[in-house]
């Protein structure tokens, strides 16, 4: 296997967070699945929100596991591949959005 900076080795690793920080640990791991539970919105939904955030925030972790949780809650590849497209635009937007920042600096320093 190929050795990278992310080993996939860890991911399972995940609950083992808790060993320094016990209490919490079980907090965040008690507020993680109230989150994913299903209530207004679908677990497979959650799960393709969970995967576009993933691609958002670049965390190979999540993506590895939120491919496969989509897949296991009958999300399909288009469907997939349609919310990291919807992430993509999102980070895209957010990093033009600032040009106006850029923009307004521009005419402060040229009028």
């Amino acid at each position: 296997m190929e050795k990278t900076y992310y080993s996939p080795a860890d991911l399972p690793k995940f609950g083992e967070i808790t060993e320094l920080q016990p209490e919490m640990g079980r907090k965040f791991f008690s507020y993680y699945a109230e989150v994913f539970k299903e209530g207004a919105l679908t677990e497979r939904e959650k799960a393709l929100i969970a995967l576009a955030v993933a691609h958002a925030v670049q965390c190979p972790y999540c993506i590895d596991a939120y491919s496969s949780d989509c897949l296991q809650k009958g999300a399909d590849e288009n469907q997939m591949m349609e919310a990291v497209h919807v992430a993509a635009a999102i980070k895209g937007g957010a990093a033009l959005v600032h040009g106006v920042q850029m923009m307004n600096k521009i005419k402060e320093l040229t009028m």
